[in-house]
């Protein structure tokens, strides 16, 4: 048993929002007394869009959403963390209650909306973070356009001035689906011209990735698949939550409107990963996302066309611990299947 399952059912009798908040504020405070060392079996490390990894394990965006706690995740054991969603000015998101727990399934819906402080108070943040913190993984930041946006193509250009000097890579994200018209962005002509837009934006250059939804059609992937090759998008990000209920259990709440993430997004999006390395024969990174919660989901995904993939909901219910659960038994998986590194295992099954 670890703390976490001691912590748990305390957290759970709180509103999703309330224990989100009390977690990221016990990181920041514990984070002093963690270690930053890194000890990552060198087997799992990964070179990707430029970048070195020391794992291929990320937190992914929608966690600490202003930048709070970078530096505590990383030394968590994550190979790299990604923050945001960030808009160019504050938005309280969506009225609450707008997140809601599916125990059973081991799933969350939230339809938050882009709650966020804005890019001028995350860029104050980061600002302060030392030499040492830099180094201790990669930082992705993940851009947005504001609900109440005059130009949104505009705004994810100001989110790349304001953000590329202080980031590893910059996600741009048209995906979510609690902003009224933003998954429309995912178009070719939409998605060319925010690439441009971020590209011609950037005060330092830095890899760019899109993050997709996972209820597209094969001809929009087919589309996304295109505009990577013509654009040389730097990754996609696959994927996003689902609008779908792919769920098992009678919760109350599996019909709220929003975003459902955790175990049942786990094949919806890794079938999407896999259609989506075929159909860019591998030539783009792709960071696989959704319903991971164990190594061997992990493996799955890599195995899928994943480079690198990120995590969130399992850590809810399974705590940090996991991080490191996960990295041991991919070792063993590795010398299980005789693969001597875990690139070995991008798109073998797709």
């Amino acid at each position: 048993m670890t703390f976490y399952d001691l912590l748990r059912p305390i957290l759970f009798s709180l509103e999703p929002e309330l224990a989100h908040s009390l977690t990221l504020k016990g990181l920041n405070w514990g984070s002093r007394l963690l270690s930053s060392a890194n000890q990552d079996d060198p087997r799992l490390a990964v070179e990707a869009l430029g970048l070195n990894f020391s794992n291929p394990l990320g937190m992914a965006a929608g966690f600490d959403k202003n930048g709070e706690v970078p530096d505590a995740l990383l030394k968590l054991g994550f190979g790299f963390t990604e923050i945001g969603t960030v808009t160019p000015r504050p938005q309280i998101g969506n009225p609450k209650p707008r997140v809601f727990r599916l125990i059973q399934d081991h799933a969350l819906i939230n339809r938050l909306g882009f709650n966020n402080n804005g890019q001028k108070r995350l860029v104050d943040r980061l600002e302060k973070r030392s030499e040492a913190t830099r180094k201790l993984g990669v930082l992705g930041v993940n851009i947005g356009a504001n609900k109440e946006s005059f130009d949104r193509i505009l705004d994810y250009g100001d989110g790349a001035k304001a953000l590329s000097p202080y980031s590893d890579y910059l996600a741009i994200n048209v995906s979510s689906p609690n902003t009224p018209g933003l998954r429309g962005l995912q178009s070719a002509e939409a998605l060319g011209a925010i690439i441009a837009q971020v590209r011609a934006s950037m005060i330092k250059e830095v890899p760019v990735l899109v993050k997709i939804a996972p209820d597209l059609e094969i001809k929009e992937l087919e589309e996304i698949a295109e505009v990577a090759r013509k654009m040389s998008i730097n990754g996609i990000i696959v994927s996003n939550t689902t609008i779908e209920r792919p769920v098992k259990s009678r919760n109350h709440h599996k019909n709220e409107k929003g975003g459902l993430s955790g175990n049942p997004l786990f094949e919806p999006s890794t079938r999407v990963l896999s259609q989506l390395y075929q159909l860019t024969k591998g030539q783009t990174t792709l960071i696989g996302v959704g319903g991971i919660e164990s190594a061997e989901d992990v493996l799955k995904k890599i195995r899928s066309g994943a480079s690198l993939v990120q995590l969130y909901t399992a850590l809810v219910y399974k705590g940090p611990s996991l991080i490191k659960k996960i990295k041991h038994d991919l070792v063993e998986l590795l010398e299980k299947d005789g693969l001597k590194n875990i690139s070995c295992a991008v798109g073998i099954d797709a």
